[in-house]
């Protein structure tokens, strides 16, 4: 919010220069961003007096004034300004001036016309952005008067950064509040007199939606005079806000908002018909607003109303039909209280966005709609004539905001700021913030004011206590801290080592969107119905993950468009599944596997990735956890039925898997307009964050003997299932197994298959001898035999 010095100063006048003056709000929380002359230097540049105009004898459209810039005699001046007639006042650039653009003013001749100067509009002054013809000031001001002193320009506007639970602020009286409190200075807070009414003209308001309205005040004001304009002191204060004046009417409503902090809103008195009606949108209804656009209201849309239709969304902005024009001569002014809920999700859900909703939705003072009211109708009487009719207000007494008293004791004030405070300094320091403070046993009992909305728990008093006080005066003291070591176990795994181990295998990470495409989504992961946002960034983010492939696949094929051959992402991120209880976030790690399997060179044949290749990487993951992992043949809808494997455990049932990896269905794959196959995986991080602890073992000192068996099986019998065979039944003699060859083909009757088998058997205490050794590949030949039907091959 922009706020010029000046206009802070009549409020209240602390001892404080500019910087001193930002700094002391920034420590208190009001961030003063920048700090800015609220206009260019303008030097040598005058008020002026036209006194005759006359047409150019050489040029139709210039024009040759006479005009009083009090010095000495009028100076002739060239003009080609539309609005340039006699008795106007208007800024002028004596010669030997240089506006803001550069231009430096001399004496000139313009198409055979001496000029001694140059009148200005707003814009070549740099003021604004853009004007037209020339700025006309006021009447009263004096011929020859500095620009910059009539006008008060030597001024200085504070850009600050307020925190959205400061809505209070959004105003030069809730500024002039707080650094009254900060600073002990005075707070002038201009005195607000009831208009005098003298119409009898007033309108019926109906509060159809009480609990979003609980407050309403208006009143009709006539005989406004359409040619007034808005006084070039209230354009300058509305400029350094950064508001663009637009006519009296307008502009008074603004100049309060920016004043009080309450918006209002003006209607065109001829264009409504019949009352008031705050209510909610119905169907099918729709409303032309003031920016031009036309929207259909969805049913529950705050709106005001006529007897026809709605004429305004409530808080945001009004309708284009009952606006206020150059020709209206009668308006209704309405000065309301929102609930800042319902402004605040109806904005966001139609993505408007307006000076009046940024105060609404944030909180304003639910006492100040009459104060407020009375302020713009007593200014606008001033600025256009009129006559003012009866206030008519509505309340809903039960929706009204009501601030609670909130204990604050004063052990909890010493504890939470590492000082004490007497009662009686807090009791002061409260009420400075416009709070009432009753004292009690063990501190004190506080009302917040009512346009505090941020205030309601003990905290929150303290932080307030803290703010006045001063940051910078809250003594620094270190906390206790126990010396102990808290040493991570053996068995935790950290994810950077899952990084390195994925990256030092050519893997690059990716950190991809928690949204995704709820249509890809359901692509890969059918079963799960993921939780959907209710305001989404875009269409294709509307959805949370229920896995990480959708962000990999999506980054894959990024990539592929843009000619990358060969890819290997992967990411560390939660996934978000929906149950009884809410939705439950899981972190996982999951990657993507596309392209050859090693880098174009000329030591390797190039091949393409398989299945296997990508069994590696996940071993890999699995093997620096030791945890005891197996994988089992299994069943995805997004993997390919022919390649696809679950971990899990060593020992757990089918239900306990802790991860997936396969190859994507080919039907998937061309849907992403993949040429390649893609494989993925993707493991949760709690199975692989705490694995087995290594054990000492001592090496045995005596030879190992080795025996080869290729055993026959049914081509149905997993390998997996033969090896846990085969080690159950060697025994501790076993020191290692290893499958080294499958064969299928001639020798081997049809629908089975030929494993060969390599078992090293070692002792600890003694030499194997062949008898021993013999033992037990007969002990294996028969578990094989009788467990699985498997048969020595011939």
């Amino acid at each position: 919010m922009k706020i010029s010095e000046q206009w802070l100063r009549e409020w209240v006048a602390p001892r404080l220069d500019t910087r001193a003056l930002a700094d002391r709000l920034t420590l208190a929380g009001l961030e003063v961003g920048t700090i800015a002359p609220a206009a260019p230097a303008l030097e040598r540049v005058v008020v002026g007096k036209i006194l005759a105009v006359a047409p150019h004898p050489q040029a139709d459209r210039l024009r040759v004034c006479q005009v009083d810039a009090g010095q000495d005699r009028p100076l002739t001046i060239v003009c080609g300004a539309a609005n340039a007639a006699a008795g106007l006042r208007v800024p002028v650039a004596l010669v030997g001036a240089r506006l803001p653009g550069g231009a430096e003013i001399k004496h000139t001749e313009i198409r055979g016309v001496a000029s001694a100067g140059m009148l200005c509009s707003a814009a070549e002054l740099g003021l604004e952005e853009k004007s037209e013809g020339l700025w006309e000031l006021d009447g009263n001001l004096k011929p020859g008067v500095s620009l910059t002193s009539a006008l008060a320009l030597d001024d200085q506007v504070l850009e600050i950064e307020l925190t959205p639970n400061r809505g209070d602020c959004l105003s030069v009286a809730g500024v002039a509040r707080e650094l009254a409190a900060l600073t002990g200075a005075r707070l002038k807070a201009p005195v607000v007199k009831d208009a005098t009414v003298k119409s009898k003209k007033r309108l019926s308001v109906t509060l159809a939606a009480k609990l979003d309205c609980p407050h309403y005040a208006g009143r009709v004001i006539e005989g406004l005079d359409p040619a007034a304009r808005t006084p070039v002191w209230m354009q300058e204060r509305l400029r350094r806000a950064g508001i663009r004046c637009i006519q009296p009417v307008v502009d008074v409503t603004n100049y309060v908002m920016l004043e009080l902090g309450q918006p209002m809103h003006a209607f065109d008195l001829a264009r409504l018909s019949g009352g008031i009606v705050v209510r909610h949108a119905r169907v099918n209804e729709t409303l032309a607003l003031l920016d031009g656009k036309s929207l259909a209201l969805e049913p529950g849309t705050l709106v005001i109303a006529d007897r026809h239709a709605p004429v305004a969304i409530a808080g945001i902005m009004g309708g284009l039909v009952s606006g206020v024009t150059a020709a209206t001569t009668a308006v209704f002014l309405e000065s309301a209280y929102f609930r800042p809920e319902t402004i605040a999700r109806r904005a966001r859900g139609l993505g408007l966005h307006s000076e009046s909703s940024h105060r609404f939705e944030r909180g304003v003072d639910p006492r100040l709609q009459r104060r407020a009211l009375q302020r713009a109708t007593n200014l606008l009487l001033a600025i256009a004539g009129g006559r003012a009719g009866p206030i008519t207000e509505q309340t809903a007494p039960r929706h009204v905001p009501k601030r609670a008293a909130i204990r604050l004791r004063s052990a909890r004030v010493a504890r939470l700021l590492g000082m004490s405070l007497s009662v009686r300094s807090m009791s002061d320091t409260l009420k400075r913030l416009g709070m009432r403070a009753q004292k009690t046993v063990d501190g004190l009992r506080v009302t917040p004011p009512s346009y505090r909305f941020d205030i309601a728990r003990e905290c929150d008093l303290i932080e307030e206590l803290a703010r006045v006080v001063g940051y910078e005066r809250v003594p620094s003291t270190r906390p206790p801290i126990a010396m102990a070591a808290s040493l991570p176990s053996e068995s935790d795994l950290d994810a950077d080592r899952l990084r390195a181990v994925l990256m030092d295998r050519d893997y690059h990470e990716a950190i991809t969107y928690s949204f995704v495409d709820p249509a890809l989504q359901a692509l890969l992961d059918p079963q799960a119905a993921p939780a959907l946002l209710a305001n989404p960034i875009a269409a294709d983010m509307a959805a949370m993950r229920t896995q990480l492939w959708p962000g990999l696949l999506t980054a894959l094929t990024y990539n592929c468009n843009r000619q990358q051959a060969r890819i290997r992402l992967f990411e560390i991120g939660p996934r978000f599944i929906p149950g009884p209880k809410g939705v439950r976030q899981e972190w996982t790690v999951a990657g993507v596997l596309h392209g050859p399997a090693a880098p174009e060179q000329w030591g390797v044949p190039a091949r393409a990735l398989d299945f296997y290749d990508l069994k590696g990487d996940v071993e890999a993951l699995l093997s620096v956890a030791r945890a005891g992992f197996e994988t089992r043949a299994a069943q995805h809808p997004a993997l390919h039925p022919g390649q696809c494997a679950a971990v899990y455990r060593r020992g757990t049932g089918e239900g306990d898997s802790g991860g997936l990896f396969g190859r994507l269905h080919p039907a998937i794959q061309a849907k992403l307009g993949l040429e390649q196959p893609v494989f993925l995986f993707e493991l949760g991080l709690a199975g692989l964050a705490s694995g087995a602890i290594p054990r000492f073992r001592e090496i045995s000192k005596y030879p190992s003997v080795r025996r080869d068996l290729a055993v026959v099986v049914d081509r149905a019998t997993p390998a997996r299932a033969v090896l846990e065979c085969v080690a159950k039944a060697a025994g501790d003699l076993l020191a290692n197994l290893e499958l080294f060859d499958e064969y299928r083909g001639e020798g081997i009757d049809f629908g089975r298959k030929s494993l060969a088998l390599a078992l090293t058997l070692q002792d600890s205490s003694r030499t194997l001898n062949d008898e021993a050794a013999e033992a037990v590949i007969q002990r294996v030949v028969a578990a094989l035999g009788s467990e699985l039907g498997a048969q020595l091959r011939q």
